[in-house]
């Protein structure tokens, strides 16, 4: 070997080892603390409880969250709008007059376990939602609308529809439509499944009501989240999970702080409280077969004793407002049409309550069922306060139950609740999904109100196949005047979303689906 060459080589050699040596000491001397580790885990705080992890039978609110952090559909809400984008899908077209999607998927999909994702994932998980159907599942939000859904190759799916759907692809973007990854029992409902679908996040561990940990999904479509590692950590009350936050076990204390300390915190130096206007709602559900809710005078006069404004005050500190119809506030075709009955109008309570065959000696008996941590640590207190307003007509007299939230929601589906307290948060932006899955026979069954009136049901198919908007608003109008007259349900409040962050904390965005995504949360520099 030619020595000059041998001596370059030497050289370069001493200067790469130079080089390595100075990026391992910059490396040590400017490796992350610990405090600065942990930084990399952003941990959430919730009071709210999973019911289980299985897109074929969970229906509720905060179960979709996590499901909307862990799998991915067609399509998504632009984070902080109503507006929808492209999210698995590269592209779709609409044919057939309305009754035909096709959508192409985006190249190279994979689940969160680095399986091939295709388009006969879509068609297998979709079809084992209705196969399955669930009794208290969101089937329903696919059959019926979906005829049949196709994969004629790996990269396009196909839906044939019943009849024109104006906001199919809002339905795309709820977890009935996301593809399941293939780990998930074929036939049967897999409540504590882990292995989740093709969205930011992959469960890590996952302990029933006390913590559930995510990691970043190294395929995930869109890019790669802020934070590597998320915590969820479930507490029993509101005081449990504000103590949690204040002694900074938790980064973000989220769903649901009670309204005094979510006012006491807006003035505390080392948190910010994020408020945004929300579409969520609080009602009743009468059992409408159940004697004595199934006579119509007895629930016209618990509607017309409930006092809203009482209520706002009393439980909720004045952060909520009162709503007198199931669709809310500042939606198209909202009509307050429960206002005929007043608030704590205990004389027209009293007279309907004389109709119905009740006195002050012949006291209507009734059970008010609650959930008492799943909406908050308000809820006992709710409960309370719409005794007294009923007992206040002095012909009424209320027991009180209460039923942890899967035992709740099974209590519901299986109809054995007299009367009970829930709360709803949009599915897809449209009146249909504040009327359809009440008031359709074909949809209502999770709420076991078994209120079947074959008008509304046909009102609500017309609806749905209608594109022009003030159609829909006439139709929809007609179901709440019907509804206010039925009363298979009392609407009570309207909430806003209220979360509390730690100093320091980015990217916290919500928007009109009132869906957090934890891929987009960060902590700033």
């Amino acid at each position: 070997m030619n020595k000059a060459i041998s001596r370059g080589i030497l050289a370069v050699v001493v200067v790469i080892i130079i080089v390595v040596a100075a990026v391992a000491a910059y490396l040590i001397l400017n490796q992350p603390s610990p405090q600065q580790q942990v930084q990399k885990t952003l941990v959430i705080g919730v009071t709210d409880k999973i019911s289980d992890l299985d897109t074929a039978s969970a229906y509720d609110f905060f179960t979709w969250e996590v499901l909307n952090n862990i799998m991915a559909g067609l399509v998504t809400y632009k984070p902080g709008t109503a507006d929808l984008e492209l999210a698995l899908a590269s592209s779709y077209e609409i044919k057939d007059n309305g009754t035909t999607y096709i959508f192409t998927l985006k190249d190279n999909l994979k689940f969160s376990d680095g399986r091939p994702l295709t388009a006969q994932d879509f068609v297998r998980s979709i079809n084992r939602a209705v196969a399955i159907n669930a009794p208290e599942g969101p089937e329903w939000l696919i059959t019926s609308f979906v005829k049949n859904v196709t994969a004629p190759d790996n990269k396009t799916v196909v839906f044939h529809l019943f009849q024109p759907v104006s906001y199919f692809l809002a339905l795309l973007a709820t977890p009935p439509y996301f593809p399941i990854n293939p780990a998930y029992k074929p036939n049967a409902v897999d409540s504590d499944q882990t292995a989740g679908g093709a969205g930011a996040y992959r469960i890590t561990k996952w302990v029933r009501d006390q913590e559930l940990d995510l990691e970043a999904n190294p395929y995930f479509y869109n890019g790669t989240p802020k934070v590597s590692k998320v915590i969820i950590k479930f507490y029993s009350d509101a005081t449990a999970l504000r103590a949690a936050l204040q002694s900074g076990e938790i980064n973000i204390a989220w769903r649901t702080l009670n309204p005094v300390d979510i006012s006491n915190l807006k003035s505390n130096p080392n948190f910010n409280v994020i408020q945004a206007p929300s579409a969520f709602i609080r009602y009743l559900i009468f059992n409408t077969e159940m004697s004595p809710v199934n006579n119509v005078k007895v629930r016209q006069a618990l509607a017309a004793a409930i006092n809203r404004t009482d209520i706002v005050n009393r439980v909720f500190s004045g952060t909520v407002v009162p709503l007198y119809s199931l669709i809310p506030i500042g939606m198209w075709s909202y009509s307050p049409v429960f206002k005929k009955y007043g608030d704590g109008n205990l004389t027209y309570a009293e007279q309907l309550l004389q109709q119905a065959g009740y006195s002050s000696s012949n006291k209507l008996q009734i059970d008010l069922w609650y959930t008492p941590s799943h909406y908050g640590s308000t809820e006992a207190n709710l409960a309370q306060v719409l005794k007294e307003q009923w007992e206040s007509t002095g012909m009424v007299s209320v027991t009180l139950r209460s039923a942890e939230w899967s035992t709740y929601l099974k209590q519901a589906a299986n109809g054995t609740m007299m009367i009970s307290l829930f709360g709803w948060y949009p599915d897809y932006l449209d009146p249909d999904d504040y009327t359809s899955p009440f008031l359709d026979a074909s949809a209502n069954t999770w709420t076991g109100s078994h209120y079947n009136n074959t008008q509304v049901n046909q009102l609500l198919f017309q609806a749905r196949g209608l594109t022009d908007i003030n159609q829909r608003t006439s139709i929809y109008q007609n179901v709440q005047n019907i509804l206010a007259n039925d009363v298979p349900f009392i609407p009570l409040i309207q909430g806003q979303l209220s979360i509390v962050v730690a100093k320091g904390i980015t990217g916290v965005v919500l928007g009109p689906d009132m869906l957090l995504r934890y891929w987009l949360i960060g902590f700033s520099s």
